[in-house]
């Protein structure tokens, strides 16, 4: 579809639809009901089968009229796609419209204390009852579970097959009894993440994504969506906030709701936007060799645009491979972020460790130097990345593994 047909077409809803003195919720349940919240999802499922390209139109279209699009913000977009991907027409049809509309938040719990990055690892139980399913474990670095509704879960529901293949996917009530959510001072003074306890939580058997023993399958693509956002970095909001009515209030409330896990996220991410202000402020431009680090990282930066630029046209024209594309993006950012760190180090000296009003950027540089380590952690290691790029993508051969077999047999946890 051409560019002004979509403009005509969006524009001619906007004008008759959209009002300021709408609520929030209700505003985009006219856009979930005419398929302009999430255009590039099928027609079925409240979209309009729009390319990517096309999807982009109409996201520019928003930002030009600053009109309020769908809910983003958090763990809903890794839910809806993955849902979207592997759900059931019932689920989709139950879920996704109050993800768009923001009824609903969520959270992804799938690290556990025992296993770390090894996502297949997870030893959290899955029983099958008459009428549901019956969680038991605990899981950590859980962004947002505090104030989550739903939650998406990997859970072990056959502890007789290999580590893989026992694994089911799950979406879970996050209000019910069974669940408790503890958050996590971090050492940066946040507390983004939270530690998940779950004691007999129920979920019913209709909230298991594909089939019983499908989880790892069903969590990569979770995971590669997770992973291409590391590439990306993070939008703190929409322009759209800052506007006049009933729905910009609303919208201004739940984005401060929302935003407020990921409030030291650029920072995480090293801050190489204000490396340049800090060399000229500092003097040390006139470094040769910082100005030399400054070079390195001003090169990885654009190789990592570029990059990503690449990997957003492959999609665009209906191109696969998310999996090891969300991998080597990931794994660039967290090399940017920590040559970054290196090069604010070489500026700042000694002062980087400081923090308060006083300090250099008011206590973003220390921030930033204790933020950076997260993002070699997040969403899988620089390991783990470093394995898929490895068998994924340059075909080489995968590592010996003393842990196939049924897990039950697995030494974990120290024993």
């Amino acid at each position: 579809m051409s560019h002004d047909w979509i403009s005509a077409e969006l524009g001619a809803f906007l004008d008759a639809e959209f009002s300021p003195d709408l609520s929030l919720v209700e505003w985009r349940r006219r856009l979930v009901s005419a398929g302009w919240a999430a255009p590039a999802w099928p027609a079925a499922y409240f979209g309009r089968d729009f390319s990517q390209a096309e999807a982009l139109v109409v996201s520019q279209i928003f930002a030009e009229r600053r009109i309020v699009g769908a809910a983003q913000v958090g763990p809903r977009r890794l839910a809806a796609e993955t849902i979207l991907a592997h759900g059931t027409p019932e689920q989709k049809q139950r879920y996704l419209p109050k993800i768009l509309t923001g009824e609903h938040a969520w959270c992804q719990l799938f690290s556990e204390p025992g296993s770390g990055s090894d996502l297949a690892g997870a030893s959290t139980r899955a029983d099958r009852k008459t009428d549901h399913w019956l969680i038991n474990g605990q899981k950590v670095w859980n962004t947002s579970a505090h104030h989550a509704d739903f939650g998406i879960l990997v859970a072990r529901s056959n502890w007789d097959l290999p580590k893989h293949q026992g694994l089911s996917y799950f979406l879970i009530d996050m209000r019910q009894p069974g669940v408790e959510v503890r958050p996590l001072k971090q050492m940066n003074g946040h507390a983004s993440f939270n530690e998940v306890f779950l004691t007999d939580a129920r979920v019913p058997l209709d909230d298991l994504v594909g089939d019983e023993g499908q989880g790892w399958a069903v969590a990569t693509t979770t995971l590669s969506i997770e992973r291409q956002g590391f590439a990306r970095g993070r939008s703190q909001g929409a322009p759209a906030a800052a506007s006049a009515g009933r729905v910009y209030e609303e919208l201004a409330r739940e984005l401060e709701i929302d935003n407020e896990p990921y409030t030291w996220y650029p920072q995480r991410e090293g801050r190489p936007d204000l490396i340049l202000q800090r060399a000229q402020e500092t003097g040390a431009i006139e470094n040769d060799a910082v100005r030399q680090e400054i070079a390195k990282l001003f090169c990885l930066t654009e190789a990592a645009r570029i990059s990503a630029g690449q990997v957003s046209a492959h999609q665009k024209s209906g191109g696969q491979g998310m999996l090891p594309a969300g991998s080597i993006g990931k794994l660039g950012a967290s090399v940017i972020a920590r040559k970054a760190a290196h090069v604010h180090t070489m500026i700042s000296g000694a002062s980087a460790m400081l923090s308060g009003p006083h300090s250099a950027v008011d206590g973003i540089i220390a921030e930033t130097l204790i933020s950076v380590p997260a993002i070699s952690i997040a969403g899988g290691t620089d390991e783990i990345q470093r394995n898929i790029i490895a068998e994924r993508v340059l075909g080489m051969p995968k590592e010996q593994r003393m842990d196939t077999g049924p897990f039950r047999d697995i030494p974990r946890n120290g024993h």
